[in-house]
């Protein structure tokens, strides 16, 4: 490793040659404030708030996008470059609706941290007001009047997702970071994903709140209902109330919706066994009569709306089997409103995910039995932690409780939909055992247990090849699909979760999550399937008793009707015009 030799606030350091001075200071213990830098996805050096002194330099330097050089002296504190940065941040304030006790942020923003940080407690530059509207035609809402022109949003969206769904617009004071043109996010390829929340230091990105939709409902008297929960959140919550990243929370989360007023608390987990049950059976299919190879994992609403915006042609690929949300909210309104002689329209079917495109799958016709939803709310994290909060519900302190049955039971399989490559590997598990007939021993694989972007192995099943691929984000994805589409990969089943992580880094999460809030997420998931009695979807008792009795089995017509979908070829770029983006 080559270095180099610098002097920071008049103290000696060695640091790596190429470094930035971001981050050579970081190394020393000194933390510079950033608001545009995510590291290895936006360092465009665009607000300014990281700037620095430089012995001999004619001006102040941007510490994200200077690099160290031999010799060079550093200083971080002095009055010029504290100055500095109070007036770029007071730019940035002059353009942001301040509004903090009502903001969904207010408490967890970045641009608050950073105006204490530099001492700014009034802005002297005069408001530049928003000529835009707020845009709230889509789960994730748009609100200009907070923008700060990071361009965070535009970089993740861009370079980790390859969605190209937001721009800079305009210029002077109407420039706009959002959808093309000012178009709506609607009117754009953006799959709802949520990363630029995530990501986002302000409230000017947020999800469409439903939470007073699920409270009107809790106290209607002419409405029964129901919640279930995803696997990754019984691993997320806790972090709200200022629990270890990785707290497993499951049993807290059950007493919490019981004590909010929903007449059953059922889990996700157990449609996952279902999904993996119908996926399963049809990957046997098509292996064995080798056509629509690879079929592609289906659990991820933001991953099929990319794939039906930008790879049409691989829409027959894609399995059929509806997600986790949507089979439970199937059974929900079919199996289960028999079972209690409810009407399935007098049912009202909350969904708590990680996922901001869980709302607007959720609201996909195609999926619906009826002409009314099988999902009728759909609430993130985020929105379930405020409703603990609204509730007066001391979260920490609960005891825990069981879920309900008839679908509150699941595998270890089920529980690892959450990280990415669970989807795989719990199909892996159930699918081996069917195609064979003999029982997998060794069920964990460790290969596909990283975050890396893209994986790909082979696995023996009865003297047959198969290969396996997971893409984890949707640049990664489109990575995979070239190469698919090229000939230098050839695949049999593909699992795609759009968001870093899978579903425990995904839009809906609590901000922020980071790779190490990530793999502690991770662990409690893995710690979940091994304590499982049951670790293979198709050995969960609920789902045998489940075809049995209603479904018939795996592939059936009445299974195919209730529990499988059918995708559209969007191409957006048609409608509007791709030069517009």
């Amino acid at each position: 490793m080559s270095t180099v030799c610098i002097k920071i606030d008049g103290k000696n350091f060695t640091v790596e040659k190429g470094s930035t001075i971001l981050n050579a200071c970081k190394s020393a213990g000194i933390n510079i404030p950033t608001l545009c830098y995510l590291k290895d996805v936006s360092e465009e050096g665009v607000c300014g708030v990281c700037v620095v002194e430089v012995k001999g330099a004619k001006t102040l330097q941007r510490s994200c996008i200077t690099e160290v050089k031999d010799g060079m002296e550093i200083f971080t504190n002095t009055p010029t470059v504290r100055e500095a940065r109070k007036m770029n941040l007071e730019l940035a304030l002059a353009h942001h609706n301040i509004e903090c006790p009502t903001c969904e942020r207010d408490g967890n923003c970045e641009l608050q941290d950073i105006a204490d940080r530099v001492n700014v407690k009034t802005v002297h530059f005069a408001d530049v007001p928003s000529f835009y509207e707020k845009d709230v035609y889509s789960p994730v809402i748009r609100d200009p009047s907070k923008c700060i022109f990071c361009e965070r949003c535009i970089s993740v969206c861009d370079n980790i997702q390859s969605v190209s769904a937001l721009a800079i617009s305009q210029r002077g004071i109407r420039t706009y970071i959002g959808a093309p043109f000012t178009h709506l996010l609607t009117d754009t390829p953006c799959v709802n994903c949520g990363q630029c929340i995530m990501n986002c230091p302000t409230g000017a990105l947020t999800e469409r709140d439903d939470t007073n939709k699920v409270w009107d409902a809790l106290s209607d008297p002419d409405k029964y209902v129901v919640v279930s929960t995803a696997p990754s959140i019984r691993a997320s919550v806790g972090e709200i109330f200022g629990l270890p990243a990785g707290t497993f929370v499951r049993g807290k989360v059950a007493t919490a919706l019981k004590m909010m007023g929903f007449k059953k608390v059922f889990d996700t987990n157990f449609s996952a066994d279902l999904t993996i049950l119908e996926e399963t059976h049809e990957l046997i299919e098509r292996i064995k009569k080798e056509e629509n190879l690879p079929i592609m994992t289906s659990c991820c609403p933001a991953w099929i709306k990319f794939l039906e915006e930008y790879y049409p042609e691989f829409i027959q690929n894609v399995s059929s089997a509806k997600s986790p949300q949507g089979m439970m909210g199937a059974i929900v309104k079919s199996y289960f409103s028999q079972q209690i002689s409810i009407s399935p329209d007098k049912i009202f079917h909350v969904s708590i995910m990680p996922c901001t495109a869980k709302k607007s799958e959720a609201e996909r016709r195609e999926t619906w039995l009826r002409d009314f939803p099988d999902v009728d709310a759909v609430i993130t994290t985020r929105e379930f932690g405020r409703m603990i909060k609204q509730g007066g519900i001391d979260f920490v302190n609960l005891p825990d409780s069981e879920y309900d049955n008839p679908l509150g039971n699941y595998s270890g399989a089920g529980t690892i939909f959450g990280v990415t490559g669970g989807v795989m590997e719990a199909a892996l598990r159930t699918a081996y055992d069917l195609f064979t007939g003999k029982e997998l021993k060794n069920i964990e694989f460790k290969p596909l247990r990283n975050f890396e972007g893209i994986r790909v192995a082979d696995v023996e099943i009865d003297g047959l090849n198969v290969r396996i691929a997971v893409a984890n984000t949707l640049g990664k994805a489109r990575e995979l699909l070239e190469a698919i589409k090229s000939g230098k990969e050839r695949i049999h089943f593909m699992e795609v979760m759009a968001c870093p992580g899978g579903c425990i880094g995904e839009g809906g999460q609590l901000i922020p999550t980071n790779s190490d809030i990530i793999s502690k997420r991770a662990q409690a998931l893995y710690s979940d399937d091994e304590r499982s009695k049951v670790r293979k979807s198709y050995q969960n008792p609920q789902i045998n008793e489940l075809y049995k009795n209603f479904l018939e089995k795996p592939g059936s017509e009445i299974a195919h009707k209730l529990l499988h979908t059918h995708y559209i070829k969007r191409h957006l770029w048609e409608k509007i015009g791709k030069s517009d983006f």
